[in-house]
């Protein structure tokens, strides 16, 4: 195990990737080796399973207060950290899982235990995305020529709808010799494992840090030659500042949490803190922010089902109107959008021509 310590005024921080053994996993260990399996979740009482083909179970394992004790003294040990009802919060990655443990004394429930999954590998593929109906082949080309075009997108959605699936697949549509720049707290886009040969630098940040946190990873990106600035989650001041660097000409792929692709701009404009700075921002928003895409998941007969729901664009136009032009609703693309390239706006239309694309859902 290597371990990277980072010494602030807040103390010092562990960011290591631990190794946990298989047995110290215990009943865990088959839903951890399942690689059908995305979520595992320890509420107290029952062991919940998230599956992305037979959807979310309850399983019959019950975990005994004296595993839930071991497992936690366990990361706790493994990070350097107390685990305790003065510090309650424990979380940790290891080799492909986010771990995040509550402890009992802020539940009525008892210790809970949450395992993500992230592998470093890319879970999507066209063939994929077109049998399971996560998008059309009109929409999936769509996504590529945005990509192709330098399009800024916003991927949104609830927990667990696969936000950072679909920003992982379209790295792969990213030139190798166009410099990515992954920021993140904790590693879940994986660009340089899942695209072997391209160029990439990728940061890890501690997210309130007083000495390298999302605001100034984002800083120091811009003297580092990117052309792509990919940010695991948008999620408070530091969009300020990626949208600035928008203005400068590079390009990004960022998440975010909303159910709604016309909620993005006020959504943005709610984590700038200063109200002057939001003010100006929301143009900016409209300006250089391209696309939306919300990904939805739905289960249907007890399976889990994700698609593209929703694909707007944000678009200000010569007279200053700010408005979303939505392409796909319901998973279906608006009518009358295929027959008329206007009806991506002004900026992203003149992306679209810079790289002569005629129709946004073919692919030449």
């Amino acid at each position: 195990m290597t371990e990277k310590k980072i010494t602030s005024k807040k103390g010092t921080k562990t960011m290591d990737k631990m190794i946990i053994s298989d047995q110290q996993y215990g009943e865990l260990l088959p839903f951890v080796k399942d690689e059908k399996i995305t979520d595992i979740n320890w509420n107290g009482n029952e062991l919940w399973v998230d599956n992305i083909e037979t959807g979310r179970y309850c399983s019959d394992v019950k975990l005994s207060p004296e595993f839930v004790n071991q497992f936690s003294a366990h990361v706790a040990n493994v990070k350097s950290a107390s685990f305790n009802k003065y510090n309650p919060k424990l979380e940790a990655d290891s080799e492909g899982l986010r771990i995040s443990i509550i402890h009992e004394s802020c539940t009525e429930t008892g210790t809970t235990i949450s395992l993500r999954k992230s592998p470093p590998k890319m879970q999507m593929n066209d063939k994929l995305m077109i049998d399971t109906g996560y998008c059309s082949q009109k929409v999936l080309n769509l996504l590529k020529n945005l990509i192709k075009c330098h399009a800024n997108l916003v991927m949104i959605g609830l927990t667990g709808s696969g936000k950072t699936e679909l920003l992982k697949y379209l790295t792969g549509q990213i030139p190798d010799y166009e410099r990515a720049i992954t920021i993140e707290d904790t590693p879940e886009i994986h660009y340089r494992e899942i695209n072997p040969g391209k160029d990439c630098v990728a940061l890890i940040v501690e997210e309130d840090s007083e000495i390298f946190n999302y605001t100034d990873a984002i800083k120091a990106s811009l003297r580092q030659l990117p052309v792509w600035l990919l940010l695991s989650e948008a999620r408070g001041t530091e969009v300020q500042y990626l949208i600035q660097s928008l203005t400068t000409g590079h390009y990004c792929l960022t998440t975010l949490h909303t159910d709604d692709v016309r909620k993005v701009p006020s959504r943005m404009k709610n984590m700038v803190e200063d109200q002057h700075a939001a003010e100006r921002i929301e143009n900016d928003i409209y300006t250089f922010l391209d696309v939306g895409v919300l990904i939805r998941k739905v289960v249907i007969n007890g399976k889990t089902k994700r698609y593209i729901d929703q694909i707007g664009v944000y678009d200000r136009n010569s007279n200053d109107e700010k408005k979303v032009l939505m392409i796909v609703k319901n998973g279906k693309i608006v009518e009358g959008v295929e027959k008329d390239i206007k009806a991506f706006g002004e900026t992203l239309g003149e992306k679209f021509d810079r790289e002569n694309i005629k129709n946004p859902f073919a692919l030449k």
